[in-house]
């Protein structure tokens, strides 16, 4: 290709369409800063749920030279695929790979997809640019950081490149033209500094933060993008205490004004590492501004010891106990089934600590051997069956039989539909209470009863009957209560105002007592519903009390619509 002008599309396959991948973005922003000007490049963009042929042609259409992809997890399988009909349609394109899928297998790869030429291994920003470079002046490929390719019959595996300065902007005109408020992602720092056993971000040993002032210009820049969430992809953000609450000040001080009251900026932090200075800080951000997801793993001590995780247990439930007590900041909880040396009763006791911290969302997830982990890389030290095709999750362990592994997938599914869903909260708080079950019992026992009577697609009013009757039936429960907390729920997360047949009163009680309401109202000037706005009505079996919700404004932080509980005279046309 010496001395052609090139073309090169960069192709993010993304897992759902609200993800817009910065990789691309990166990649042409490097083209500009290393390249010499002789490329011209754009990014398509597609995800794994839409017809293949059609994000083929989209490529396909543009007459590449050169196609980048950028490999994950998740969409590995679909461009495994996508490549024999782009080398169909284009004999001649040259096929780059590279992401965190291929950059610890490089060398399998080219020696199983013989259409793929090259490689790009680790950050590939200054690499694929320099290879570019290299393709249209006919120059050497050897040296490029990271590169990988065929040689002599074999292949050239070079190891993952890792730079040392900022990466270029991917912030163009292009780049916010394409998001079109999607989820906006930022980085500010790159590596990690755990080197968990399960997980690559901490390969290098090394963290290296980006420069403050382009970070903050960069959240002011997303959060005026039309998104909603701005997800910072930083692996541990707060490692540099000092720096995480810099920037925590920094936007509670511009929220509402360059920042809009409906943006949330999302970071993936470690829950040990929080001090009390930075505590104080977060009580004074605005409800909904900050989102946390925080990585648990384990309470386990033998099990964080084996994945290299050091962790003061103690500490981290304290803290996140007063995080949840601020009640201003979206809390998520990660926990990973199938790690080393935890057993179905260890990971039970696992999960009954974490959800006693009344995280929003507590994450039930399964260990994956990822190509580079240690885990993967040592099966002496971790001997266990997983599944060969991506996401690599584990099958079984010492520890967990596959038996134990299908309860576990049972207890993540009820935990998603009745805990993450935040549908039937007031329900299970209930339930839990009164049936003296532990957390990990009830859920798992309402994964089991719903994988038995529940059919895939089923409603949500389905579900609900079904867990008023598997609830309905445990000891201590009472049902006209258990029929109101559903209620209760129901009206707070449902803007249609409208009760599951299950939950309705099948008399005139109701109607009268809606009535009456609203008669109330408007002789006393009571709160009525605002023009405009649906208002769903209940009338409560177990105490005599009409609640109802204004379908106006959800509470930020939880989803939640707010409810309002009049007391009713007592009259026999209130329930008894």
């Amino acid at each position: 290709m010496s001395g052609v002008c090139l073309h090169a599309v960069i192709a993010a396959i993304n897992s759902k369409y609200i993800h817009a991948s910065l990789a691309p973005w990166y990649l042409l922003a490097g083209l500009e800063t290393f390249g010499d000007g002789a490329v011209s490049a754009e990014v398509v963009e597609g995800t794994v749920n839409e017809e293949l042929a059609a994000v083929a042609a989209r490529i396909i259409e543009k007459s590449p030279g050169v196609l980048g992809l950028s490999c994950y997890i998740w969409n590995i399988a679909f461009i495994k695929k996508l490549l024999p009909v782009i080398k169909k349609a284009l004999p001649d394109a040259v096929i780059v790979l590279g992401g965190p899928e291929v950059s610890y297998n490089a060398g399998d790869i080219l020696c199983d997809e013989p259409l793929v030429d090259y490689v790009i291994s680790g950050e590939g920003e200054m690499p694929f640019a320099r290879l570019m470079t290299a393709l249209t002046s006919g120059g050497s490929t050897a040296g490029i950081p990271g590169l990988c390719y065929r040689s002599g019959g074999g292949v050239a595996v070079a190891p993952p490149h890792g730079a040392t300065d900022d990466p270029p902007n991917p912030y163009t005109e292009a780049y916010f033209t394409a998001l079109n408020g999607r989820i906006a992602y930022l980085e500010t720092s790159r590596g990690c500094p755990f080197a968990c056993a399960f997980c690559l971000s901490g390969r290098t040993g090394t963290i290296r933060f980006f420069d403050l002032e382009r970070a903050k210009r960069d959240m002011l820049l997303l959060a005026n993008s039309g998104t909603q969430t701005v997800k910072l992809v930083d692996r541990t953000f707060n490692a540099d205490k000092r720096r995480a609450r810099t920037i925590f000040q920094f936007l509670i001080g511009h929220a509402g004004k360059e920042i809009p009251a409906s943006v949330s900026f999302h970071f993936e932090i470690a829950g040990e590492l929080l001090d009390d200075e930075t505590l104080d800080v977060l009580a004074a951000a605005p409800k909904g501004l900050f989102q946390f997801e925080i990585g648990l793993q384990s309470f386990h001590a033998p099990t964080l010891e084996a994945i290299n995780r050091r962790t003061d247990c103690a500490r981290l439930k304290r803290n996140i106990e007063r995080l949840t007590a601020l009640g201003n900041i979206h809390i998520h909880i990660d926990l990973i089934a199938g790690l080393p040396f935890e057993d179905l009763q260890c990971f039970a006791e696992s999960f009954n600590k974490a959800f006693t911290l009344s995280p929003h969302v507590l994450q039930l997830g399964f260990l994956k051997l990822l190509h580079g982990a240690p885990l993967r890389e040592d099966p002496k030290a971790y001997p266990c069956r997983f599944s060969p095709e991506p996401p690599y999750a584990v099958l079984e362990t010492p520890w967990l039989t596959p038996a134990a592994f299908d309860v576990l997938q049972q207890t993540a599914e009820a935990l998603e539909r009745l805990y993450n869903s935040g549908r039937f909260r007031r329900a299970l708080v209930y339930v839990l209470k009164q049936s003296g079950l532990t957390p990990f019992e009830l859920f798992s026992k309402a994964g089991g009863f719903l994988n038995a009577h529940m059919k895939k697609g089923s409603s949500l009013d389905e579900l609900t009957a079904k867990i008023l009757n598997f609830f309905s039936a445990l000891p201590g429960v009472n049902g006209a209560v258990l029929r109101d907390r559903m209620v209760c729920d129901r009206l707070a997360t449902n803007v249609s105002g409208k009760l599951p047949s299950v939950l309705k009163m099948h008399d005139d009680r109701f109607k009268k007592a809606v009535n009456r309401l609203k008669d109330a109202e408007k002789a006393q000037g009571l709160a009525q519903s605002p023009k405009g706005t649906r208002r769903g009505y209940a009338l409560l079996c177990s105490e005599k009390v009409l609640v109802y919700a204004d379908y106006r404004a959800k509470d930020p932080v939880t989803g939640e619509y707010a409810l309002t509980f009049v007391k009713l005279p007592e009259k026999d046309d209130a329930p008894t």
